[in-house]
């Protein structure tokens, strides 16, 4: 995985917006019935110490959160693999 950050080693920034690698990630499709494709590349915002205060969510899903754009958050350790998200094309 060329360019890929494992986050055992390294986490991004706090609200770092990023490309997010999650092994078998389904998403929903709108509209359909029940219907999902498998993305397991995604746009997510690191939440660090996001769940400090909360001992509960804290224990069972880790002190860190990935927050998404729409319905889509995940719990910290289903990330595998993060990256910068690339600067666009220059005019």
């Amino acid at each position: 995985m060329s360019g890929w950050i494992d986050i055992k080693k390294e986490i991004p920034q706090d609200n770092q917006r990023i490309l997010a690698y999650i092994p078998n990630n389904k998403v929903f499709l709108p509209g359909m019935q029940l219907d999902f494709a498998m993305r397991e590349v995604v746009i997510l915002h690191f939440r660090k110490n996001f769940f400090a205060d909360n001992a509960e969510k804290r224990n069972k899903h880790g002190l860190h959160f990935w927050s998404g754009e729409g319905n889509s958050n995940h719990y910290y350790h289903d990330v595998t693999h993060w990256r910068a998200i690339p600067e666009g094309p220059l005019a």
